[in-house]
């Protein structure tokens, strides 16, 4: 019988899931140039700003790629009797630490600029977030107690 996962590590992966795949949307849509102008961000013409919204792109990705490798390898660890993917956890981290931090990074640039448009500050305020304390829940959680790590095992053979 596989283990179930807990109800808020569930929606830390529905989030992380929901994420990841609107990243990859949003840059596919963005290469493809299919922002009508008048829905995308103050001055999307100007090639400066341009600059800055494609600079998001390399951290973005590594966003997604590792999150949903973190969610493929967490699906997977539950189906294989007797294997170990440790991995997923450290990829969620990085991954929920590489979204807050675009996020983040985004809210600080549009302050700097006194840009106070919705559109733009709640989907990059909730990247900032989100995050946060899933990262608390991934790391205190039942998932990551159960998971013992070098350190924790090195520290009860002092005991």
């Amino acid at each position: 019988m596989a283990p179930t996962t807990p109800r808020g590590l569930r929606a830390v992966k529905t989030a992380m899931l929901v994420t990841d795949v609107a990243f990859l949307l949003y840059w596919s849509v963005a290469l493809l140039n299919l922002i009508p102008p008048e829905h995308a961000y103050k001055d999307y013409r100007d090639p400066v700003m341009s600059d800055w919204n494609y600079s998001f792109l390399p951290l973005d990705v590594a966003a997604s790629v590792t999150g949903l490798a973190s969610l493929y390898l967490a699906g997977s660890r539950r189906q294989r009797i007797g294997g170990r993917h440790d991995l997923h956890l450290p990829l969620m981290l990085v991954s929920l630490a590489l979204t807050s931090a675009a996020g983040l990074q985004a809210v600080s640039f549009w302050a700097l600029r006194g840009d106070w448009s919705l559109a733009w500050w709640i989907p990059n305020f909730l990247l900032f977030a989100f995050p946060v304390p899933a990262i608390v829940y991934v790391l205190r959680g039942p998932s990551a107690q159960s998971t013992p790590t070098h350190d924790s095992a090195a520290t009860a053979g002092r005991m």
